[in-house]
């Protein structure tokens, strides 16, 4: 829902290094919420965090090991995953 809000469009800056990617929306009732006046207009961010299978070995309390780094992310897979998926499309400035 956050992304029809933006119209499935964000910029590559919104793209992290390790394959995350974050935006913000002014206005909560730009996703369909009832405006409630005791609450007022707030706004909310989303935070995708994107890694492949086997992450958890990093994590897990028995044995935990490293993850390879030919195994991890990076922004372009990120941007890649993002456009096949939601059809999106990557700007490299903001057109204000």
């Amino acid at each position: 829902a956050g992304l029809k809000v933006k119209e499935f469009e964000l910029l590559r800056k919104n793209f992290s290094d390790t394959g995350n990617f974050g935006f913000g929306i002014n206005e909560h009732i730009d996703l369909g919420i009832k405006y409630d006046p005791s609450t007022g207009i707030y706004g909310m961010d989303f935070f995708v965090v994107l890694e492949r299978p086997g992450f958890r070995v990093n994590r897990r309390k028995k044995s935990p090991a490293h993850v390879g780094k030919p195994h991890k992310l990076t922004q372009e897979d990120a941007i890649k995953w993002f456009q096949t998926k939601y059809e999106g499309i990557v700007l490299n400035k903001a057109a204000y």
